[in-house]
This record gives C-alpha cells, sequence and structure tokens, in this order.
C-alpha cells in the first residue's frame, strides 16, 4: 500500500520542470567557481560558492513546501503576501545598504552583518499572485465581458501595480521596474481583455518605445530626460550599450569586457576554468560571459536550450491546469523568466543595455535563487495539487 501511494505522489511531480532547473543550477555552481577564481576583487571562491549551494538547499527546501501549498491557501495568503511585501519595500528607503547604494546607485538592498537581501525577488512573486488574484475575482464576478467591464479590470491590475512600481522607482532601480512590467504585460494579455484596447495600448507602447528611443539619442531630448530625473550613469549605459567600445576605460569597460570574453570562446570555448579577459562584477549580473568563454557558443545555446525546454514545460503546465488562479501564476512566472533571460543574455552579448539583471538559477545571489524556486515550487504545484483530488477520489 505504501509503495502505491508513493509512486502516486511521484506521478504528480513534474521532472521536466525540475530537471532543467537541476542542470541550471550545476552549471551555476561550474560559472561561479571559474568567475571567482578569476576575480581578484571578489569574495573567496570558498565562500562564494559555498553561500550559493546554501541558497540551492534553502531554495530546494521552498519548492517541497510551496509545491505541497493547495491554491485556496495560497489565495487566502496572498493579499497579505502583497501588504507584506509593500511594508517591507517601503522600509528599504529607510534601511537600505548605503555602500551598495554608493556604488550601484540603487536603493535595494538590506544587510544583515556580511550577508545582503534584495526584497524585490521575493515582491515579484507576491506582486504575480495579487495579479492573478485579481483578474480571477474579476472574471469570476463579471459574467458577460464588455469594454467597460475590461477597463475596470484595468484599473484593478493598476490599482496594486503603481504601488509597487513607485517604491521600485524610489530605490532607483530601473532593471527591476522593467521585470515588473513584464510581469503586469503577461497577466494583462492572458487576462481576457477585448483586443480592442489591447491593439490600441499596443500602438501607443510602440510610439513611447519610439519617442523614448529619439529622446535618449538626441541632445534635446537627453535635455529633456535630464529635467524629469534621469541621471547621467543611465545615459552612461546607453551610450555604452550603442557603442560598447567607445569608452572602454570608464562606462563601457564592462560591455565591452563581456563581448570579448564571449567571442573569445568561438565555437567550443576554451576549456573549464580557463579566463584569459576580466570582466568585472562577473559572477553575477556578466555570468553568461563565464560560460560563453568557457564553453563556447555550444556552451551558451546548450543553456538557452535548458531555459526553451524550462519555459515550454511551464507553459504546457498553464495550459494544461484547470484552475484559472493558477493560470495567471504561470503567465507571471513564465513572463518573469522569458524577461530575465532575454534581458540578461541580451545584455551580456551586446543587443541589450545592462540593467543590473540576474541570469535565473545561475548567476550569485541568494534573493534571486530563493524568488526563483518559490516560482518553480508553484508550478510544481499546479500539477501536484491538481492531480491529488483524483488520487484521493480512487482510494
Amino acid at each position: 500500500m505504501e509503495k502505491k501511494i508513493k509512486t502516486s505522489n511521484d506521478n504528480r511531480i513534474d521532472y521536466g520542470v525540475i530537471l532543467p532547473v537541476f542542470l541550471l543550477c550545476l552549471i551555476g555552481i561550474l560559472s561561479l567557481y571559474v568567475a571567482l577564481t578569476h576575480d581578484p576583487n571578489g569574495p573567496s571562491v570558498t565562500r562564494g560558492v559555498g553561500m550559493q549551494i546554501i541558497w540551492y538547499l534553502v531554495g530546494a527546501v521552498a519548492i517541497a513546501i510551496v509545491m505541497r501549498i493547495n491554491s485556496k491557501w495560497i489565495w487566502k495568503l496572498t493579499p497579505y503576501l502583497y501588504g507584506l511585501g509593500l511594508l517591507v519595500m517601503g522600509l528599504l528607503l529607510r534601511f537600505y545598504d548605503q555602500n551598495l547604494a554608493a556604488s550601484t546607485g540603487s536603493k535595494n538592498w538590506f544587510r544583515f552583518g556580511s550577508v545582503t537581501f534584495q526584497p524585490a525577488e521575493l515582491m515579484k512573486i507576491a506582486y504575480i499572485l495579487m495579479l492573478a488574484l485579481i483578474v480571477t475575482k474579476h472574471n469570476t464576478q463579471v459574467k458577460v465581458r464588455t469594454i467597460k467591464s475590461d477597463f475596470w479590470l484595468i484599473a484593478k491590475m493598476l490599482i496594486i501595480s503603481i504601488p509597487v512600481i513607485a517604491l521600485v522607482m524610489a530605490q532607483k532601480d530601473f532593471g527591476t521596474m522593467l521585470v515588473f512590467l513584464a510581469i503586469f504585460g503577461g497577466v494583462f494579455l492572458m487576462s481576457g481583455i477585448s483586443w480592442k484596447i489591447i491593439g490600441p495600448i499596443f500602438a501607443l507602447a510602440f510610439i513611447v518605445g519610439a519617442g523614448t528611443i529619439f529622446l535618449v539619442t538626441t541632445e534635446s531630448g537627453r535635455e529633456f530626460l535630464y529635467t524629469v530625473g534621469f541621471k547621467s550613469y543611465q545615459f552612461a549605459r546607453i551610450d555604452s550599450w550603442l557603442d560598447p567600445f567607445h569608452d572602454t576605460s570608464g562606462f563601457s569597460f564592462q560591455p565591452a569586457q563581456g563581448i570579448l570574453a564571449i567571442g573569445t570562446g568561438g565555437m567550443f570555448g576554451k576549456g573549464f576554468n580557463v579566463s584569459n579577459i576580466y570582466v568585472p562584477v562577473r559572477e553575477s549580473d556578466m555570468i553568461f560571459t563565464v560560460i560563453g568563454e568557457n564553453f563556447g557558443f555550444i556552451g551558451g545555446a546548450f543553456v538557452i536550450f535548458l531555459y526553451f525546454v524550462l519555459i515550454y514545460r511551464m507553459i504546457r503546465v498553464c495550459f494544461d491546469t484547470n484552475n484559472e488562479f493558477y493560470a495567471y501564476i504561470a503567465s507571471g512566472l513564465i513572463m518573469m523568466l522569458l524577461f530575465h533571460v532575454f534581458e540578461n543574455i541580451g545584455a551580456n552579448i551586446g543587443l541589450l543595455p545592462l540593467t543590473g539583471i540576474p541570469l535565473p538559477f545561475i548567476s550569485q545571489g541568494g534573493s534571486s535563487i530563493l524568488g526563483n524556486m518559490i516560482g518553480i515550487g508553484l508550478i510544481l504545484s499546479m500539477r501536484y495539487q491538481n492531480e491529488a483530488p483524483v488520487k484521493n477520489s480512487r482510494r
């Protein structure tokens, strides 16, 4: 009897999600080892890799716990998690790590002794849950969808989004703000809002994007942006993106070195633990340069393939679940992960500007790992909880 129950539980665990995550974590340990070994200014290899492994283990425990929480409990806890997240994000404006703020320009880290923590990584999960709850509630209450009801849904989504975006902007963390906007966009598109509304919004977004490009690439435009609060370092990052080799002794040094490291890796790479090109902060935002230099195009393509498999499995879970609340949670998590991967790798190869966004499951950072692992736990719970009532009814 015990053997049958064990088999039943195993069938409810989606190993198609777990396997790519495990492989990405393994690649993360190896890449971090290389990055720290060749970084004279970074932490010791033993401490850095050891802390990363500890965070992976904490994340694994978080997955095991979250996976076993059913949607009713998640539903009940969501408003409290969202409120707690806003409170912690608000406290961060007063009790941020001043040393990191001075070096990065962002007030987005707490410090507890030698350990730092970024609350926004967990706030992403709380925000996804709250968006999913709002959309599910609205769709349950509105029996016939109209343009008016769709606008009311958009208003509800904005009401819970504006405080989050405002707090992130106050922390001067532009990259994280983009992640929240991507999450909003993913849930927005899946919420059933009429294309009569979505179409004009896309057109407006295109116009705003084109206008932004004009503003950041022209002298008069930059003068205007200075008046509304843009800083010199933000323009320097944009210049480094447009021409990574224009100022290799200044802001362009990091992206230029990253492109060189990946380029010199060639098709098959230089081999494990070989680093002939120094790239600053390689262990976090620039970790993909380690993969490119050590394992070349083949290694980088394999990492992208693993993300593709993971996202594909998440999409399958999203479409297979018969729980609307879960489906919207999955939509937000997919967009969060997809944007992180696209932005990080894009910035490493010079396709996009650097925004300080980590590569999921690979970059160094406990708060990022924990947030992503909780997200994986939620994805796994969709199959685990979805099939549980069926199994119980057969006993």
